[in-house]
């Protein structure tokens, strides 16, 4: 009986159905983009000042300009941004033996003597829009509450990879407008890899590669439209209701989307599924041959072991598998979100650094394309990482007043870490057996929403510490990830191992096997001759 695969050979492997169908999919990876990296405008933070009602009455009484007024009522000279943002002067700046010029040089002959203390009546904020962080004052002391915030978000896509695996296909797209509330975003990770495989499942086997990275080639348009449209709204509150709307038109996706077929094999539901097909079939303007009426469960359907958790580091290379995996999974997440919410941080227009930044994924999409069927997916892979790192690693270096190269390392590195994500999402299935291969690409998935949640609290809190002191962290797990692909066997040109046994045996080659057969297969035609 035939596959799935072998009646899309004749009905079409990507016609008409299927980009109709990628195309409303992709929207989804569109949508997605502000609940994953929105944080950079939602929770902008904008230069801030302690406010004091006394200082402005006393600005406004000596005509002072702004820079008058920063000059002579806030501490903290040269770049200790702290005293300048969190700090103020124990000072009753309503008494009137204060001078217009340098009034509190009358006070004491070193501004250093003077007491200081937390702002008390709140921060005046340097920027046209509000934010986040504006709204509820989450600076200085409170302004860990984001880096939880963005945390809590992570730790919600963490529990849904967990949750959602278990799910049917068609109630996915009801979890889509739930996600776009901030309170109840679990499913969010897990719905956007399971409707990963649900793009590549409709398309024959030849198409699986390229459909997979142009989807995630349309998370980055949203890139770009965040961008564009945070410009254009900058109230937090707008932008977020913009953003958010959308996601409930993708409710009509549970009409206008039908089940995998594949996946109704897996239930047992073959006529459900050949009903599926004869629409594709019907779509794409293709005949379904007589001899296609039945079908026949893939290899992953008629598996009928329970996989573990166990199964995945009970044997050498496959526990070597699912370390390097997690590993690269959790570094490319936190290199990823860290280098956007280090844009917010690095001073300049975050909105013109973001759009340039996003804008250089794109070649790395076109990169992968092109190198993994002629070169492979270790060293590309290798490479990427080791690239991101050592950009990070060069941009701690680069002085400030060379503004130009520091923008082309820091672009050099999001490129780089882009291919490194997308590279790990297409060798982490090929590295697996039938039977574990759902469960392994789950569970080491899940390792990025753990990286994205201490990735706010790494860049955070080190920016405290050091501006660039992030980022000499992600080169050092960078340069380790490039290393540790090293490691893992090259899967170009090989089959999906099907048993434990082949995927022990990867880095061994089966020519001998392959060898053996066509022996048995030429001397069984010479003794019927």
């Amino acid at each position: 009986m035939p596959t799935v695969d072998d009646i899309l050979e004749h009905i079409g492997e990507c016609h008409f159905f299927q980009k109709q169908t990628f195309f409303l999919l992709a929207l989804l990876s569109t949508a997605f983009t502000p609940i994953y990296v929105g944080i950079v405008f939602l929770g902008f933070t904008p230069d801030h000042r302690c406010r004091s009602p006394g200082v402005a009455e006393l600005s406004q009484r000596c005509g002072w300009s702004l820079a008058e007024e920063l000059n002579y009522t806030v501490p903290g000279p040269g770049d200790d941004a702290f005293l300048r943002q969190c700090r103020q002067y124990e000072v009753d700046w309503n008494q009137s033996a204060l001078d217009c010029v340098d009034p509190l040089s009358s006070l004491a002959a070193d501004r250093s003597h003077l007491p200081l203390v937390p702002c008390q009546h709140g921060w005046v904020y340097d920027t046209p829009g509000s934010s986040i962080v504006t709204e509820f004052n989450l600076v200085c002391a409170d302004s860990w509450m984001l880096d939880l915030f963005q945390s809590v978000v992570n730790v919600g896509f963490f529990i849904g990879a967990v949750g959602i695996g278990y799910l049917p296909p068609p109630i996915h797209f009801f979890t889509v407008p739930l996600n776009a509330l901030k309170s109840l975003m679990l499913p969010v990770h897990a719905l956007t890899i399971r409707i990963l495989s649900a793009v590549t499942e409709f398309v024959g086997l030849g198409y699986r590669r390229t459909v997979g990275i142009c989807y995630q080639v349309a998370f980055t348009v949203g890139l770009l439209v965040l961008a564009g449209v945070a410009y254009a709204l900058p109230h937090w509150r707008w932008l977020q209701l913009t953003v958010t709307l959308p996601n409930f038109c993708f409710l009509l996706y549970f009409w206008c989307i039908p089940e995998s077929p594949r996946w109704l094999i897996s239930q047992n539901k073959n006529a459900a599924a050949m009903k599926i097909l004869r629409h594709i079939a019907k779509k794409n303007g293709k005949p379904m041959p007589a001899s296609l009426q039945s079908l026949r469960a893939d290899e992953e359907s008629e598996e009928k072991m329970n996989p573990s958790f166990l199964d995945l580091v009970r044997t050498p290379q496959i526990r070597k598998h699912t370390l390097i995996l997690m590993y690269n999974w959790f570094t490319s997440s936190v290199l990823y979100q860290g280098l956007i919410m280090h844009i917010g941080l690095a001073g300049g227009n975050v909105y013109l650094d973001f759009f340039y930044s996003a804008l250089v994924e794109f070649p790395a999409a076109f990169i992968i394309i092109f190198t993994v069927d002629r070169v492979g997916r270790r060293y590309p892979w290798a490479a990427a990482n080791l690239v991101a790192g050592a950009a990070c690693l060069a941009s701690v270096f680069i002085p400030d007043d060379l503004q130009g190269l520091k923008i082309t390392m820091a672009c050099l590195g999001r490129m780089a870490i882009t291919m490194a994500y997308e590279m790990v999402c297409l060798v982490n299935a090929e590295l697996y057996p039938t039977f574990i291969r759902n469960l392994g690409v789950l569970v080491c998935s899940s390792m990025c929403d753990i990286g994205g949640t201490i990735t706010p609290f790494l860049v955070y809190r080190l920016t405290d510490i050091w501006l660039e002191f992030p980022l000499v962290v992600f080169a050092v797990v960078g340069l380790v990830a490039g290393g540790l692909v090293l490691l893992l066997p090259e899967t170009k040109g090989k089959a999906l191992p099907e048993t434990i046994e082949d995927a022990e045996n990867m880095n061994r080659p089966r020519k001998k096997k392959e060898k053996t057969i066509y022996f048995q297969v030429k001397k069984s035609d010479m003794q019927k001759n």
